[in-house]
């Protein structure tokens, strides 16, 4: 006896859906609520289980189409398929075990016996009443191996089973296409994760490992994983972190007047831009070698000092040494003439509340680590503090910004006459690099910097930027500074 399953109607305005996947063959037993196919439609994806326990008969519609609600999906009934022949494998259905496989060899050795069974007649017309006993008990210690004694070429049993009557071989022979692939089947369902039910636990971020299914055999199903997101929403999320607010400046909304030094400073950038021809160049410089000596030294540096060693007295040692090789970038323009300085003397452009500063190092081509280090501390407090005395903040050559302190990447510095070059320094920051190592490349995390250099291109051309930057590169980069430490 067979019943239809029907396409269930899957929501108040939906007609119609697409069968995506089927979950089961024809000739499975399938149980009550367990899922038989997969079926899409415009308002879900989701399974429809079977409302019936049976051997799947037939399957009457294919996959990817697409039909009407109520529209007969599978046939299923008890494995009869509607014959005479098939009823002792419906018997033996509910044990639920594969059939032995001295059964099976007996179907194969059936030309032997032939002068026995001279006419297929007798195998279409065995009695049920003898085989059904036999065949329930050659089923019962059937294991996984008897799959593949059902195979045709194995004909080793055929010797064992040539005392069984022939008239009951053909009973066993019809039973294995109804049993076997039942006890695979569950097998592989009770594993198997539909791709609905998998999708739904990729988007509500949901290990399948940790949810325990509740469907036939512990089979996973969308309950189970909408159960298991309800579980994890009601776990109280990490407070996020407290944002500082930014304060808002009392200037806001306001007008004031000028100082007279930001009028200095607006003439004196106007007048330099007016005048001279400037423009930028810019290197990136790996200063992981630099940072690794600096952590190497910075405490007994702190000790010795009583100052921090940062990365500008680094990058001003390593200007200072360039300067002394290509002083056209420490050159001043006088009338038709190039003045070069015999020195080096290197403003520190200090930010303050009244503006930019700076105050000058001297003389620097001679100092090391310490003496920068300890030079910058002391005009930077004094240049905020404004005790710096006027001298000190005139005579220079040459100009070093750290625009990196305050996290910029980089800028494009403007050169304030007389001078003809100024070096900015951006922010030291780790990033994957390209590295090589006798020949091979790699990626590495490495600590880099911007260098750029704006350069008036009267006296100075591109070419000789690009030479003094290399100089600062190579300096930085080889980091041989044990020798300049200064303590």
């Amino acid at each position: 006896m067979s019943e239809s399953v029907n396409l269930p109607a899957l929501g108040e305005s939906v007609t119609e859906g697409t069968v995506t996947r089927w979950l089961k063959n024809v000739g499975d037993r399938v149980e009550v609520d367990e899922p038989l196919l997969e079926v899409s439609t415009d308002k879900v994806d989701t399974e429809i289980p079977s409302p019936i326990a049976g051997i799947i008969e037939a399957i009457l519609v294919a996959e990817d189409a697409t039909v009407e609600v109520g529209t007969p999906l599978v046939t299923i009934g008890d494995g009869s398929g509607g014959g005479a022949a098939p009823a002792a494998p419906a018997e033996a259905a509910p044990v639920e075990a594969a059939p032995a496989p001295e059964a099976v060899p007996v179907a194969e050795a059936a030309p032997a016996p032939a002068p026995e069974a001279p006419s297929p007649a007798v195998a279409e017309a065995p009695s049920a009443a003898t085989p059904a006993p036999e065949s329930v008990e050659v089923e019962v210690p059937s294991t996984e191996s008897d799959t593949e004694e059902l195979a045709p070429q194995e004909p080793a049993p055929v010797a064992e089973a040539q005392p069984a009557p022939p008239t009951p071989a053909p009973t066993p022979v019809a039973a294995p296409p109804a049993v076997e692939p039942s006890s695979a089947g569950s097998a592989s369902n009770a594993a198997y994760v539909t791709p609905i039910v998998r999708k739904l636990a990729h988007d509500s971020g949901i290990d399948l490992a940790t949810v325990t299914g509740t469907g036939v055999g512990g089979r996973i199903r969308k309950q189970d994983v909408l159960a298991a997101g309800t579980s994890l929403s009601k776990v109280a999320p990490a407070p996020a972190p407290q944002r500082e607010p930014i304060a808002t400046s009392p200037l806001r909304g306001t007008t004031v007047p000028m100082s007279r030094l930001r009028k200095v400073i607006a003439e004196r950038a106007v007048v330099s831009m007016q005048t001279s021809a400037q423009l930028t160049s810019v290197v990136e410089v790996d200063v992981t070698r630099v940072a690794h000596f600096r952590d190497d030294v910075k405490d007994q540096f702190l000790r010795e000092t009583g100052v921090k060693l940062s990365f500008l007295p680094f990058f001003a040692l390593a200007a200072a040494e360039a300067l002394r090789a290509y002083p056209i970038v420490n050159a001043t323009i006088d009338g038709d003439s190039i003045v070069y300085p015999d020195h080096e003397n290197i403003s520190i452009a200090v930010d303050t509340e009244r503006g930019l500063l700076t105050p000058v190092i001297r003389n620097a081509a001679g100092l090391t680590l310490a003496d920068f280090a300890k030079q910058i501390a002391d005009l930077a407090a004094r240049t905020r503090e404004n005790k710096l005395k006027p001298d000190e903040l005139a005579g220079g050559t040459f100009t070093l910004t750290n625009t990196g302190s305050r996290g910029a990447l980089f800028d494009t510095p403007i050169v304030f006459l007389p001078q003809s070059a100024i070096l900015g320094t951006g922010i030291v920051a780790k990033k994957p690099v390209v590295v090589s190592d006798n020949g091979l490349d790699a990626i590495a995390i490495r600590s880099t910097v911007y260098l750029a250099l704006s350069y008036d291109h009267r006296i100075v051309d591109g070419a000789d930027a690009a030479r003094f930057l290399v100089a600062v590169k190579d300096r930085l980069e080889n980091s041989s500074f044990e020798g300049n430490l200064g303590i």
